[in-house]
């Protein structure tokens, strides 16, 4: 397959999986056990993740880059639940299944799949290195502020001593933006060409902060406004600066 046929394949998959996500999510919201659908989710955001990333990267690169990802991820995880660093004392449940070590493996694929997101949304905003990896780690850290008040919600997991933020404790946050600079340093290591246009994996970060705030806003039983306007504002500024990047160049 040329090159230019193969990129385009990848992107028709990326936008199948994607309208798949949007679909998949839209039915969780209506579905009075939405943590069945969690996985499928997650997987659809994986799938298009790495398929938008192969579209401006190659497949080899995409796959080493989701895969590294998802080992830095569920190696944070793992030590996590065992020492409370770096995310302090926490638990999952056991309603998210296959677990691996007692991790859950889909929550190491969903670092995957977010990170590539993130990781475009800062090649999209900043230029050096440095200022790539800072942005992405708060690109991914911002997609937090949905995560863990919706997962605590599902019972996914709990936390030792609930924190200011709808139950999370300031020291998660802390703790995603340290693994989160792990997951940008080596993305950007694997993916040698930053610059390389990847609107994809932009849409993708996109739709996820316009479904969580949504959700939150209005569809989740009862509605969130605080975390509406905290995920919203911090994902949706980081998506329109991408965005506002990618229309003025």
């Amino acid at each position: 397959m040329r090159a230019p046929a193969a990129r385009r394949a990848f992107l028709v998959a990326g936008t199948v999986a994607l309208g798949a996500m949007i679909v998949a999510q839209v039915l969780s919201g209506l579905e009075p056990a939405p943590v069945r659908l969690t996985s499928v989710v997650v997987l659809l955001l994986a799938a298009a993740a790495v398929a938008y990333a192969a579209a401006a990267h190659t497949s080899p690169r995409a796959v080493a880059a989701f895969a590294g990802t998802v080992v830095v991820g569920y190696a944070a995880e793992w030590v996590g639940i065992r020492t409370g660093f770096p995310f302090g004392e926490y638990r999952y449940t056991g309603l998210l299944w296959p677990e691996l070590g007692g991790v859950p493996v889909i929550v190491a694929v969903a670092w995957g799949g977010m990170g590539l997101a993130s990781y475009a949304v800062a090649s999209a905003v900043a230029r050096g290195t440095t200022s790539r990896i800072v942005v992405g780690a708060l690109a991914l850290t911002s997609w937090d502020l949905f995560l863990d008040p919706q997962m605590i919600r599902l019972g996914l997991w709990a936390w030792a001593e609930p924190g200011p933020y709808r139950g999370v404790p300031v020291s998660n946050f802390a703790g995603w933006l340290l693994v989160s600079v792990l997951v940008m340093a080596l993305i950007g290591k694997i993916l040698t060409n930053p610059g390389h246009a990847a609107p994809g994996l932009v849409a993708l970060y996109t739709v996820m902060a316009v479904m969580e705030t949504i959700g939150f806003a209005a569809v989740f039983t009862p509605p969130d406004p605080l975390v509406a306007t905290a995920g919203g504002a911090c994902m949706g500024t980081l998506a329109f600066l991408a965005w506002r990047r990618r229309w003025t160049s």
